[in-house]
């Protein structure tokens, strides 16, 4: 299993740090094993194991913002994704709508579900998409390349259910993130922004993967999806008060790893965990993701284990807080998906036992998530007020 720990993601950043300038923009694309000119940092970052800005800090403390410009931006993307989600939170509840619609069908429409599991599987005689659909259950992983490529070739040419193929990616993905995933997915479907899709091309594949794949009987079009224009943005999350002087607990979900913030402004005398990765799918979810995610979680609280107080899991929560007094829980705050669904069905149980649960917004995503309020070159524009900055 990958190593989770604060220490495997520093090695990683620190490995890749080198290449984040030149070499990263003009090899970024390339498919190739073992993904030699991509970070693949995402693991680490979706779950806060490492945060943005230190990423951002080590690449400006080896390259200036020019120089490293194709590897910032991306960085940026992810953060991007996870704004224009905060405030378009009904495009998440409209995904698991659609999903559960689509897993209905494959209950009761046996061609359909013989086609999802095909794909699944990877046996649709596609060679590269075959390939891309068993290295992403094996590893957790696929390049970000090979992502749209197969995201394509799932709705254009399978003509399956972008959403059974979001829920795919979810299922397995390491790095799967509610924002990344479903707004990706959106976007190749031409539902993102309307009526702009991703086609996948035999010549580009064959390109950018150097003659691997040379697929035959793609769609030779991409007509967009049935859709209808995002909402409106509505207002950015903002931290929840805090009182200092009521006895407090941690709870710290995979959503953020890294409990400097949290921890500047609060003293638990306890720590309770919450893995809500279980919670991506109503189908069954990779055992590579959920341990990922729980062991995560165990390396982030041994990391802080001399300011959080003792740690328990697997526990009722409104229990545990009793059991210790607790008059408050502290959190990182959770985004868009899963864990904050989840924390949404806690906060009235909480509050009918006279527990208050208090989010801590982190201040990198307050500063940046009001510029995705339209597409991400818009947000771009906002990129070099968002840096951190340089060290001299």
């Amino acid at each position: 299993m990958l190593d989770p720990t604060y220490t495997a993601a520093l090695a990683r950043l620190n490995a890749f740090i080198p290449h984040a300038d030149f070499d990263y923009a003009t090899k970024r694309n390339y498919d190739r094993p073992d993904h030699p000119h991509v970070s693949q940092l995402s693991p680490y970052l979706r779950h806060r194991i490492i945060t943005e800005n230190e990423v951002l800090q080590a690449t400006l403390a080896r390259h200036s913002p020019k120089a490293a410009e194709k590897f910032i931006a991306e960085v940026f993307w992810r953060t991007y994704w996870k704004g224009w989600l905060e405030m378009r939170p009904s495009i998440w509840a409209s995904y698991k709508t659609d999903l559960q619609a689509a897993q209905n069908r494959i209950q009761t429409e046996s061609g359909l579900r013989a086609d999802w599991e095909t794909a699944c599987n990877g046996e649709t005689g596609i060679d590269c998409f075959d390939h891309w659909a068993k290295e992403l259950v094996e590893t957790g992983y696929l390049h970000n390349h090979a992502r749209m490529w197969f995201s394509s070739i799932w709705i254009f040419t399978l003509r399956l259910p972008w959403t059974l193929g979001a829920d795919f990616f979810l299922r397995h993905l390491l790095d799967g993130d509610p924002a990344s995933n479903t707004l990706s997915w959106r976007w190749v479907g031409g539902l993102q922004t309307l009526g702009k899709t991703y086609l996948a091309r035999p010549d580009n594949i064959a390109k950018y993967t150097d003659g691997r794949f040379q697929p035959k009987g793609l769609a030779t079009e991409a007509i967009p999806l049935d859709g209808t224009p995002p909402p409106p943005p509505t207002d950015i999350p903002t931290s929840d008060p805090i009182d200092p002087i009521a006895r407090t607990g941690l709870l710290v979900t995979e959503e953020d790893l890294s409990l400097h913030h949290v921890l500047s402004v609060c003293n638990p005398v306890a720590t309770i965990t919450l893995n809500a990765t279980q919670h991506r799918s109503p189908q069954h979810v990779s055992p590579k993701v959920t341990d990922f995610a729980g062991a995560a979680i165990i390396a982030a609280t041994t990391r802080f284990s001399d300011r959080i107080g003792p740690v328990s899991d697997n526990a009722d929560i409104t229990a545990w807080a009793q059991a210790n007094q607790i008059a408050q829980i502290v959190t990182p705050y959770a985004p868009v998906g899963p864990a904050a669904d989840q924390l949404a069905l806690l906060k009235p149980q909480l509050a009918a036992a006279d527990i208050t649960l208090c989010q801590v917004v982190r201040p990198y995503d307050s500063t940046a998530w009001p510029y995705a309020t339209k597409g991400f070159f818009k947000f771009k524009d906002a990129i070099p007020k968002l840096l951190p900055p340089r060290q001299p």
